[in-house]
């Protein structure tokens, strides 16, 4: 049987036993030196040393087969028995899952599993092109060999790692192998969690992960609460909602969540005035928070933290915007501006690594985070493709749910991924792409930006440039409206968001990502995102939420406000 060696704490050599179905063929002499952590130049020394993956259909694997040594010189994370849900405790294992990993013994004949014959397969190869490191432009798909192609036996027929036959058949809910030692690694690389037994599953993106990470650990017969920022992403309170969850919001500021409101709430929590038990779940986006924009510092991520440490809370880190982090947006050196050059291309990959606000995960020595990463935000949306990252309990847990559900990621998707991240692009060439697409995203923030110091009325609008994501949030100032405490909030966002549709735009209501749909809104918000739309039309778009503004507070174009003399004011 294979074997992989881990360091302890004590500085003793333990074996983990990888099942059989995955071999690994590795130098066993002795270790000289103490394991360092992993980089991008040691991953391969790694794979090298462990020897070819041979992972065959339904193969069973874990992270624990392709972490670095160094990842167990950490504590183990504590139990979370306490505040799993009764069906996350009831959940037992798949046991035709289970069964799947006997067909390693050899000359077993299988009369069990309802495996399909890959020969039934109707698709002998799937082909893709793609850009290559380090410009991803056009001209990059030209180079010779940029056809992918990933063939039906590539195992059997071209000693490949991995196929369609494997792929495009049932698989662990884990994920495949093949995927999964990549994901495991580029955690490892990013995150570093500082304790030993963290696994990672492959997910349907975050929204199933998050479906799934609520049933662990909220239940509605319990009249369970959870945590999450007074403005969140609307899809995630539409999926907590129906679960009979109560939604409790928490005060935001520029950096987001407000630790000092968090531990309020927790500390004051009065089960009979709420009607609902007092919450053991925090769900939160850190980075380019949707829809606020906000981006929490490390000093902000660690307050956070040390709050649900104190109060025993368990954090679910939602992040498919961390890696679009970026610098602080200059109005006089917008990197929208016409010959403006991306200084930051230049960057090593290590150097991006270490610019990057360490991630909740990355703090996290209890192991009561459940991070939850994504490639629908920085690769592509409809590979519904992503990945939790957790302590062994939460993640064995976790996969129980997925068994009985998603069944996890589609093999179309784990094929293509696969070869574009691990053959292709690499661990290298991944980052290289992540730092382009930073770049990317930093023209189009500026560009809106731009925009709306260019078109929107600063007495009423006004904002905090994000520093990372995709969104950009607008407040308007309704104590300043002409009809201030005859219309509320909600009307006047109401007839400013008709006005934006009459003239040809749409931003997003900010009272449709209220936490709290039945407390009355403090301040009045819209949503708007640089995603998608072009320069030129980001700048018309503003233009006329700019002019919609100015029609609902009766202000002019010209920078005069019309209504009564009392209310008229020059609009710098």
């Amino acid at each position: 049987m294979a074997t992989k060696t881990a360091t302890t704490n004590g500085g003793k050599l333990n074996e983990l036993k990888a099942p059989p179905t995955i071999a690994h063929h590795e130098d066993t002499a002795p270790r000289k030196q103490a394991p360092v952590p992993l980089t991008v130049e040691g991953i391969a020394a790694q794979r090298a040393k462990a020897g070819k993956l041979v992972a065959g259909t339904a193969a069973y694997s874990d992270s624990d087969m392709f972490k670095s040594p160094h990842a167990y010189n950490q504590p183990k994370a504590r139990r979370w028995d306490h505040l799993l849900s009764p069906e996350a405790v009831a959940r037992k294992p798949c046991v035709l899952k289970k069964a799947a990993t006997l067909l390693k013994k050899p000359g077993l004949l299988s009369l069990g599993g309802g495996l399909p014959s890959s020969d039934n397969f109707p698709i002998e190869s799937l082909s893709m092109q793609v850009p290559h490191p380090p410009v991803f432009d056009h001209a990059s798909i030209e180079i010779p060999d940029s056809d992918i192609v990933i063939g039906k036996h590539d195992i059997r027929d071209k000693d490949g790692v991995f196929d369609l036959a494997t792929a495009l058949n049932y698989g662990q809910a884990v994920g495949s192998a093949q995927m999964l030692r990549w994901v495991t690694e580029h955690t490892e690389l990013v995150s570093r969690p500082p304790y030993a037994d963290w696994q990672c599953a492959l997910t349907i993106g975050s929204t199933g992960a998050l479906d799934s990470a609520l049933r662990m650990f909220c239940d509605r017969g319990r009249k369970d609460s959870i945590l999450t920022e007074e403005y969140s992403f609307s899809t995630a309170l539409e999926t907590i909602t129906p679960m009979g969850i109560n939604i409790v919001g928490v005060r935001v500021d520029e950096q987001g969540l407000l630790p000092k409101n968090l531990d309020e709430i927790l500390s004051n929590w009065d089960e009979s005035a709420r009607g609902a038990r007092k919450p053991t779940v925090l769900y939160t986006v850190p980075s380019g928070q949707n829809p606020t924009g906000a981006t929490m510092g490390a000093k902000r991520r660690k307050e956070v933290y040390d709050v649900c440490s104190k109060h025993d809370i368990f954090i679910l880190e939602d992040e498919p915007y961390y890696y679009l982090q970026m610098p602080p947006y200059d109005k006089e050196n917008s990197a929208a501006q016409p010959g403006a050059v991306d200084t930051s291309l230049n960057q090593s990959t290590e150097d991006f690594l270490q610019s990057l606000i360490p991630t909740l995960l990355s703090i996290d020595v209890d192991g009561r985070v459940l991070r939850m990463d994504s490639f629908s935000k920085v690769v592509v949306p409809g590979s519904r493709i992503g990945w939790v990252t957790g302590s062994e309990q939460i993640i064995e847990r976790y996969i129980r749910h997925t068994e009985c559900s998603s069944q996890g990621p589609a093999g179309f998707s784990q094929a293509l991924m696969y070869k574009l991240l691990d053959e292709t692009w690499g661990h290298e060439g991944y980052l290289r792409w992540l730092i382009n697409l930073r770049g990317e995203y930093t023209r189009r923030r500026d560009a809106l930006l731009d925009a709306c110091e260019k078109h929107l009325p600063k007495d009423v609008v006004s904002w905090t440039p994000p520093a990372a994501g995709m969104f950009h949030w607008i407040s308007v100032d309704h104590t300043r409206h002409p009809h201030a405490g005859q219309k509320t909030i909600l009307e006047i966002e109401e007839e400013i968001f008709d006005s934006c549709i009459e003239r040809g735009v749409l931003a997003c209501r900010g009272s449709w990502f209220r936490a709290e749909r039945d407390v009355e809104p403090t301040g009045l918000f819209f949503r708007t995102t640089y995603a998608a739309a072009s320069q030129a039309d980001m700048d018309v778009a503003i233009q006329r939420f700019g002019e919609a503004v100015r029609a609902s507070f009766g202000i002019e174009n010209n920078g005069i406000e019309t209504g009564s003399p009392a209310k008229r004011r020059r609009i710098v």
